[in-house]
C-alpha cells in the first residue's frame, strides 16, 4: 500500500468513526425523546422502560468499545443488535402502523457507507428476514400489546419519520465527504503516475533535499507530531506543498513512508518525555498522548516497532 492509499485510509477511517460518533448522539436523543412521550404523554410503561434501556445499553456500550475495536466490528455488531432491539418495536405497532420498518431503512445505507457492496446485499436479506419473523410472529401468537389510538400513532409515526430523515442525512453527508477524499486520492494517484513519468529522477534531485529541511524545521519548530489527528494532508496544507512532493521528499531522506517518518518524532518526544519526567509523578497514558498517540495499543506496537522493543522494557532499561 502506497503512502496516498495510507494517508485516504486514514482519512476515511478518521470520517467513519466521526460518523458514528455523532450517530450515537443522535440516535440517544430519538431515543429519549421517544421515551418521554411514552412516560408522559402516551403512557406505557414497558416501551418507556425498553427505550431508557436501549438508550442507556447503547451509551454504555460505545463509551467502553469505541477506541478497542474497528469501524467494521462496531458496524456489524451495532447493525445486527439494532435490527433485534427495533423487533419489539416493530411487533407492538404491527396492527397500528408500519412505520417502525422505517427503522430498518438506515440498515441498508448504512452498510453502503460503511462496508462493501455485497453486504449491501446480505443486509437486505437480513432485514427481510426480520420483518417475515414479525409478521409470523404477529400472525401465530397473542402477545397482547397496549392499544394506541390513531393520535397516538400519527404523532409517533411523525416523531419516527422526522427522526430516519435526520439519520439519513447525516449518514449521505458523510457519504459525501468519504467520496470526496476517494475522488481527491484518485486525482493524487494520477497526478504521481504523471509526475514519475515526466520526472523520473525526483527523488535524487536538490528539490527533495530543500524540501525535506523544510519539513524538518517545520516539524521540530511546530511540534506537528504531537497532535492526534495529524498526518500528510496536514502537512500538505501548512506548507502549501503537494502531498505527492512530501511523500517523495521524506522517501528520499530513507524513510519508507510518511507515518514511519511521523512516528518516528513520536517514539522520540517520548523517549525524552521520559527522560525529563518521573513515573511515579505521571502516568504513561499522559506521556503517550503528549507525544500524538491516540491510545496505547497503537503507541506499544509503534515503539517496538521502532525500539524493538517494548515501552516497559525501554522503562526498565532506562531505570536499571
Amino acid at each position: 500500500m502506497t503512502t496516498s492509499d495510507n494517508t485516504k485510509a486514514e482519512i476515511i477511517d478518521h470520517y467513519k468513526r466521526q460518523l458514528i460518533h455523532y450517530y450515537v448522539i443522535l440516535m440517544a436523543i430519538i431515543l429519549s425523546v421517544f421515551a418521554l412521550i411514552f412516560t408522559f404523554i402516551i403512557p406505557d410503561k414497558i416501551m418507556s422502560w425498553y427505550l431508557y434501556g436501549g438508550f442507556l445499553f447503547m451509551i454504555y456500550t460505545y463509551i467502553i468499545i469505541r477506541k478497542n475495536y474497528s469501524v467494521e466490528v462496531l458496524i456489524h455488531t451495532y447493525m445486527i443488535v439494532a435490527s433485534f432491539y427495533n423487533f419489539y418495536i416493530m411487533l407492538a405497532f404491527w396492527n397500528n402502523s408500519v412505520a417502525s420498518f422505517v427503522w430498518l431503512i438506515p440498515i441498508l445505507l448504512g452498510a453502503y457507507v460503511f462496508l462493501a457492496r455485497k453486504y449491501v446485499f446480505i443486509y437486505f436479506i437480513f432485514i427481510l428476514f426480520n420483518i417475515i419473523l414479525g409478521y409470523l410472529v404477529s400472525k401465530n401468537f397473542d402477545l397482547n400489546f397496549p392499544k394506541h389510538s390513531p393520535e397516538d400513532v400519527k404523532m409517533t409515526d411523525t416523531v419516527l419519520v422526522i427522526s430516519n430523515v435526520a439519520v439519513i442525512a447525516l449518514l449521505l453527508y458523510f457519504k459525501d465527504k468519504i467520496r470526496r477524499v476517494e475522488i481527491y486520492s484518485e486525482i493524487e494517484e494520477k497526478l504521481e503516475t504523471k509526475l514519475k513519468t515526466a520526472i523520473p529522477h525526483l527523488e535524487k534531485d536538490s528539490f527533495s533535499k530543500d524540501l525535506f529541511e523544510k519539513i524538518e524545521h517545520i516539524m521540530k519548530e511546530k511540534h506537528l507530531y504531537k497532535d492526534v489527528s495529524f498526518n500528510i494532508s496536514r502537512l500538505s496544507t501548512e506548507m502549501g506543498v503537494n502531498s505527492s512532493y512530501i511523500s517523495r521528499s521524506i522517501r528520499y531522506k530513507g524513510f519508507p513512508h510518511f507515518n514511519n517518518y511521523l512516528n518516528l518524532y513520536r517514539v522520540n518526544c517520548v523517549k525524552k518525555l521520559l527522560q525529563e519526567n518521573d513515573l511515579e509523578r505521571v502516568t504513561l497514558m499522559y506521556i503517550y498522548t503528549e507525544a500524538g498517540f491516540s491510545n496505547q495499543s497503537t503507541f506499544n506496537r509503534v515503539f517496538k516497532q521502532i525500539e524493538g522493543y517494548t515501552p516497559s522494557e525501554y522503562i526498565s532499561r532506562m531505570q536499571q
